[in-house]
């Protein structure tokens, strides 16, 4: 396992991550013994980060990841959660100080630690970004020492861009991918010059990129990719990156002769993101041990070669790009 600087906070981090979303809730059932092992063994595997947020389970995910970390003993990995989304109705207003304590509070307790070592804002309404207070209010936890570091969570390009631009900030999490590649064209250069870490989430696009789904794949009712096909909880953007399933589908089976016979398409998908170096970590999800180490070989894998980068940039442009580019 590989390592890359997060940022400006002094910190290294395993360039693979851990993503605590599936382990939480909205992927179908997950067994908790089979939570707790995915993490035992990403972490075996070098992982030494974890992103996860206060909403994934209502606390669920976060009471696990400290249930491993109490079994584990020693120094722990590199923590990340989020906050905001605990809202019923996504207002700027909300993100007050009396409310951004309160979960912030609550995240300690489950975590069971004394400082959160990153607080992301969980996609807050793109007016937040123009209210300086509310990122006054984090620079205001961090000097009362519940947070190390903040930063926030994004839907869009413009608002990653704008929220570069408090100094507090010292992480961006974004979807990247291979089906969603506009962060790349100027964000990343952005980022790299403000020394902002980046975290890539929806790696797979929901499991697209895997290449396991098929037209008549079906998913348990508590499963986003389900759901939320649609947008009907949530941004339509974290399921299946955006992109209309039978699309994806279709642009997988271009990508799939690409891949070598001795590697998995996830793996290949993975390695496509850490080929761009302004990618600080990448956090694809597990719900059972062989994911996690399956997740943890991609840092493994040879570059890929630039025939291969523009092929990919090739079926994006002409089959994804349409449906994704412009929204996001």
């Amino acid at each position: 396992m590989h390592s890359r600087k997060f940022g400006r906070t002094g910190r290294d981090v395993s360039e693979i991550g851990f993503g605590a979303w599936a382990i939480g809730a909205a992927w179908g059932e997950v067994n908790d013994g089979d939570a707790v092992a995915a993490l035992h063994a990403a972490l075996d595997a070098g992982v030494t980060f974890i992103d996860t947020a206060d909403v994934y389970g209502d606390g669920h995910s976060e009471k696990l990841i400290a249930k491993v970390m109490k079994e584990r003993g020693g120094e722990r990995p590199f923590i990340a959660t989020k906050a905001g989304r605990r809202l019923p109705a996504q207002t700027v207003e909300g993100y007050s100080q009396e409310n951004l304590t309160g979960w912030i509070d609550r995240s300690l307790k489950y975590l069971e630690t004394d400082t959160l070592d990153l607080v992301q804002l969980h996609c807050p309404p793109t007016d937040l970004y123009y209210h300086p207070e509310v990122f006054e209010r984090l620079d205001r936890l961090v000097e009362q020492g519940k947070i190390r570091n903040y930063g926030v969570s994004v839907e869009r390009v413009e608002e990653a861009l704008k929220a570069m631009q408090y100094p507090g900030v010292v992480s961006v999490q974004i979807i990247f991918n291979a089906f969603r590649q506009r962060p790349a064209e100027l964000f990343f250069d952005q980022a790299k010059k403000n020394d902002v870490a980046i975290i890539a989430r929806v790696p797979l696009a929901s499991g697209l990129l895997s290449g396991k789904f098929k037209a008549d794949t079906k998913f348990e009712a508590t499963d986003h990719r389900l759901f939320n096909r649609n947008g009907e909880a949530f941004d339509v953007g974290e399921t299946f990156s955006g992109v209309p399933y039978e699309v994806g589908l279709a642009a997988v089976e271009l990508i799939r002769p690409l891949v070598s016979g001795d590697t998995t398409m996830a793996k290949f998908a993975l390695r496509w993101i850490l080929m761009f170096d302004a990618v600080s970590v990448v956090i694809p999800g597990a719900r059972n041990p062989a994911q996690a180490r399956s997740n943890a070989e991609a840092a493994a894998l040879p570059p890929l070669s630039d025939e291969l980068m523009g092929k990919v940039k090739a079926i994006y442009d002409q089959d994804i790009k349409p449906y994704v580019h412009q929204r996001w």
